[in-house]
């Protein structure tokens, strides 16, 4: 299975919380839609395999006219070989779904929109500088459940001031569109951006990692209530929705990544384009490519297995680990696991080490553990 994704890198307004690489003036969309075009075939000898998922992110992908996705598609069928069915994702801000943009989205390949709600209520919207309102994340969802089955939300926790009761009036409220699936994060404070600003002035109050936690247990419980899975730290999805494109992620399957700023993976090389809009476009007018490439060594690799795999109900297992990447690293992973088994944060599922529901919310800090550093 591979993947291709391409980073649309504009928006109309910019969120606190996001250190993504966007910009909010629109006028060179048009150079860089073209330039994604010329990139996808500059490179499309560089995927082996036939495409299982073709996923837009951001950025906003909403802001792309029906022309510029029609010449995207036209581009990606004309140089590579794409499956049928093919899973087809495109991220979604609320204030862009009109009934007809909708419209537009669903006469095209695109067959999954995944919305960026990120809260119901307006004071939430608000602190986090989003580009709609809570009015608008309701019926964007009304209307977009009319012509799309396969909807993806986004909601965040851990908003200071937000209670664990209007959390969980957000969860309800998503729940009540009958979507399949859910992604949730908590709110994090990432350097150089307006949040921290605010946090660091005592205009908005710190995030409280135990409110983070309250919230991440309540969204847990709530959502499995309702027959989702919790495939992934961050995603629930009834069955057969989970996400294809990530999944491929977690799992570690090739993706080509189109567009400044955009990494991809072929199981050995990680390489990742200029964070630049100019330069990118300038670069691909020249015929080149503007990307660094790191070549992964073994235990870089287990690194990302342990992480990755820590992270979704799959796990890691210890047979991969030994075919992969040698039995000293199996027996290292084993003793470093040890005390996390012994506190009931890691248990074996026979052949798979997996984390448990008391762990899950430090799934991270115990794949770092586990990591290895040296050998």
């Amino acid at each position: 299975m591979q993947g291709i994704y391409l980073h649309i890198p504009f928006c109309k307004q910019a969120c606190h919380y996001c250190d993504f690489h966007f910009s909010t003036s629109l006028k060179k969309k048009t150079e860089l839609v073209e330039a994604l075009c010329q990139e996808l075939v500059l490179r499309k000898n560089e995927l082996s395999g036939t495409v299982e998922t073709i996923y837009f992110g951001g950025g906003t992908p909403s802001l792309l006219t029906r022309e510029e996705l029609a010449l995207i598609f036209k581009t990606i069928y004309n140089n590579y070989p794409v499956a049928e069915p093919v899973e087809v994702t495109l991220e979604a801000n609320p204030d862009d779904l009109t009934e007809e943009k909708i419209k537009q989205l669903a006469d095209s390949p695109i067959n999954r929109l995944s919305i960026g709600i990120q809260s119901f209520f307006e004071e939430d919207l608000k602190l986090m500088n989003r580009a709609h309102n809570a009015q608008e994340a309701e019926h964007c969802l009304t209307l977009a459940t009319k012509y799309f089955e396969n909807i993806s939300l986004d909601l965040i926790y851990g908003i200071p001031e937000m209670t664990n009761e209007r959390w969980k009036q957000n969860i309800e409220k998503a729940l009540s569109f009958g979507i399949p699936h859910i992604s949730s994060y908590a709110l994090t404070v990432e350097p150089k951006t307006a949040l921290e600003t605010f946090i660091k002035k005592g205009i908005v109050p710190p995030v409280d990692d135990a409110l983070a936690e309250k919230h991440f247990f309540t969204l847990i419980e709530t959502l499995e209530a309702a027959n989702f899975v919790h495939y992934e730290l961050s995603n629930f999805g009834k069955e057969s929705y989970f996400s294809k494109n990530n999944t491929a992620y977690w799992q570690g399957k090739s993706y080509l990544g189109i567009g400044p700023s955009a990494h991809s993976y072929d199981g050995k090389n990680r390489s990742w384009n200029v964070r630049n809009n100019t330069l990118y476009i300038k670069a691909i007018e020249k015929g080149e490519l503007p990307s660094e490439t790191e070549s992964l060594t073994t235990t870089d690799r287990y690194n990302e297995y342990v992480m990755t795999g820590l992270r979704t109900i799959w796990g890691v297992s210890l047979h991969r680990v030994e075919q992969e990447f040698g039995e000293r690293y199996k027996d290292y992973l084993l003793q470093q696991a040890q005390k996390h088994l012994e506190e009931h944060l890691l248990y074996l599922d026979g052949d798979t080490l997996l984390v448990t529901k008391k762990g899950k919310f430090l799934s991270d800090g115990l794949a770092s553990d586990l990591f290895l550093l040296n050998l």
